[in-house]
């Protein structure tokens, strides 16, 4: 029955969240006893009947593979090439603190309108991001030795393309992807291998021509 109450779950947590009005309408034709099944009875028999039949064995199956595809092979980060032409700049990473913040004792450290960066106030940060395509062996040696050079603690090998999952059992260390492009976004880059790394209190971004 595990999986009946969890498919129930969300079939109420969905009807939970449709919009509903109340109020006297008036009469607006003739009016008839309502003769339609309750709702959710009817979602627990479909899902009783469902379940007996072996069907939301076979979806979990279904969802539980595609999720293992898309892990195994996520979607391309769009818009990134191999690097052409080698570019590099400054990145800032300050932001703007949309509302006054405290601590769990009510003080304040932070107010709204202050500019922050991050960088000076941890002056210790010492990562380095490398950026590559997973598909293109030069860039993934590339990052090995990046990640020999910096060590492996300091070193975040980031794919834009490629299976993480085949190119970290390929290599026997961690690499991530940049799901949605999100990070290559922030930093503008449009070409790999790049790498990003603290430069004073800015991020100096480089996209490497190998």
């Amino acid at each position: 029955m595990g999986h009946l109450r969890a498919s129930l779950f969300i079939a109420v947590t969905i009807c939970a969240g449709l919009p509903a009005q109340a109020g006297d309408l008036g009469a607006y034709g003739p009016t008839f006893e309502i003769i339609e099944t309750d709702l959710l009875k009817d979602i627990l028999s479909k899902l009783r009947k469902a379940e007996k039949d072996g069907r939301i064995d076979e979806l979990n199956r279904k969802f539980a593979e595609a999720t293992r595809k898309r892990v195994e092979n996520p979607p391309p980060v769009p818009g990134i090439v191999t690097t052409v032409k080698a570019r590099t700049w400054l990145y800032d990473p300050s932001i703007v603190v949309p509302e006054d913040i405290a601590d769990d004792k009510g003080r304040v450290f932070a107010r709204r309108g202050e500019r922050i960066n991050p960088l000076e106030r941890l002056p210790s940060y010492n990562k380095v991001l490398v950026f590559i395509d997973g598909r293109d062996a030069r860039q993934v040696e590339f990052a090995v030795s990046q990640s020999k050079k910096f060590g492996q603690d300091r070193t975040v090998l980031v794919l834009v393309n490629g299976s993480p999952m085949a190119t970290m059992r390929a290599r026997k260390q961690v690499f991530y992807f940049d799901q949605l492009g999100t990070l290559t976004t922030k930093f503008g880059i449009t070409q790999v291998p790049a790498t990003v790394a603290k430069e004073g209190t800015a991020l100096r971004v480089r996209e490497v021509a190998l």
